[in-house]
């Protein structure tokens, strides 16, 4: 085992080849699909010159996730979840291309873009809880499950960082087919590393019920667990309020900040390079306990640097304040999976990852929608300073139930030996400090 706190312990679940080769191919990929992102979104307003465009676009690539998220948790827990991703993977690529060849021909409207997102929406719906899901059978170690996990947030927000920063020079030099373009190569990479894995066949599920059965059952023990319900509602009510935020940096980027593409990048990447610092001292952590409070300390913090991002002027009191904003997004979202992940039941995983996946992605559709029509309204800026204000109000109410999510929760990390473990490290530590008789 590495020393803790270097460099190799940070790492340590890259020691798993399957891991290994997912977070290459994945690492490559997603660097393409933010240039995809930041290149819709451009595209999008300079086709329209609509804030409310802007969330309409956002709603359809997210609102298929809201529909079909809990369906195919159920998808995901009866069949393979490596050859799920395979699919979607090769699905997503597909997509790319055909976005590439309708704006490289310049025949692309606003409304093919709608479709195309909704299509990729209804792809992600199933590809989110399956890759989620499938951590676990890359890391054949639990011990190393929770620094996948902030391993795939370094990777997600890393790609943040480098891919708008790219894509805002791309699109000022070969339009936005050729981010497009870029994108649906990179998939080759991921699909190429899915395709390199050696996947043990999956173990029996037991017998299959009907679907709306199964369904039922996994609301049931979502609903039912006070830590699970919880945390879920506080993610969801972030993504409806606070995440929006996004669908309007063009509109903060060319009205606010007097910028362009190039800028909407820099605003993109300071997001990314918080978010990346963010998820790298997840991976430094040692252990789950105690992220409750990480969970709800990060979401008052992501809430009120959007509002006082909301307020800037300038460009550079804007950058660090987008850094504060990802740093904590990122800790609470994946604070959050690594909870969930550790506490829930391997039978439920898929449906829990389901419904974490609604919470992240299915409520944002209906906060681009919402945000885009207050920000003709009332501006985008008052928009995005309101939803960072009630993420703040929505964390302090949580922070309230903490202690008693906290009783529901130490039974299962004594099963699993967490508290044990950092008790002996504790005492360990104490050992050291005291000096001898």
């Amino acid at each position: 085992m590495p020393s803790e706190g270097g460099l190799g312990f940070a790492l340590r679940a890259l020691s798993h080849r399957n891991y290994r080769l997912f977070f290459a191919g994945q690492s490559v990929s997603l660097i393409g699909t933010w240039l995809t992102r930041i290149a819709t979104s451009w595209l999008v307003y300079r086709l329209s010159g609509s804030a409310a465009m802007l969330g309409v676009i956002g709603f359809c690539g997210l609102v298929p996730t809201f529909v079909l998220a809990p369906l195919a948790g159920v998808y995901v827990d009866r069949h393979s979840r490596h050859r799920v991703i395979v699919v979607t993977q090769v699905l997503s690529m597909l997509q790319s291309f055909a976005l590439a060849a309708l704006a490289l021909t310049h025949l692309i409207t606003v409304a093919e873009i709608a479709a195309l997102q909704l299509f990729q929406g209804l792809i992600n719906a199933f590809d989110t809880p399956a890759r989620q899901a499938f951590v676990v059978e890359m890391v054949e170690d639990r011990r190393d499950l929770a620094n996948a996990i902030a391993l795939n947030s370094s990777m997600f927000n890393g790609a943040r960082l480098v891919g708008p920063s790219i894509g805002g020079v791309l699109i000022a030099l070969v339009g936005e087919g050729g981010c497009f373009l870029v994108d649906g190569v990179s998939y080759l990479a991921v699909i190429a590393s899915l395709l390199a894995m050696t996947v043990k066949p999956s173990a029996p599920r037991g017998e299959q019920k009907r679907v709306l059965q199964e369904l039922r059952e996994g609301w049931r023990y979502t609903a039912g667990s006070p830590p699970i319900r919880s945390m879920l509602m506080l993610l969801g009510i972030v993504s409806l309020v606070g995440m929006p935020y996004a669908v309007l940096m063009p509109v903060i980027a060319s009205v606010r900040l007097h910028g362009g593409a190039h800028t909407l990048g820099f605003l993109m990447a300071a997001v990314g390079l918080g978010a990346l610092g963010g998820a790298v001292s997840l991976a430094m952590r040692r252990s789950v306990v105690g992220l409750g409070r990480v969970i709800v300390g990060m979401a008052i913090c992501f809430g009120l640097s959007l509002a006082a991002f909301a307020a800037s002027r300038q460009l550079w009191l804007s950058l660090p304040l987008l850094v504060a904003v990802g740093y904590s997004m990122m800790l609470q979202t994946a604070s959050t999976n690594t909870v969930l992940q550790t506490i829930l039941e391997e039978r439920m995983r898929g449906r829990v990852m389901a419904f974490y996946t609604m919470a992240v992605m299915g409520t944002a559709p209906f906060g681009s929608l919402l945000a885009g029509a207050l920000a003709d309204r009332i501006g985008a800026p008052w928009t995005i300073a309101g939803g960072g204000l009630l993420c703040a109000a929505a964390a302090g109410y949580f922070a309230t139930q903490l202690p008693r999510l906290r009783e529901h929760v130490r039974p299962i990390y004594q099963r699993l030996g967490i508290l044990p473990e950092v008790a002996e490290g504790l005492r360990a530590a104490q050992d050291v400090s005291t000096p001898a008789a």
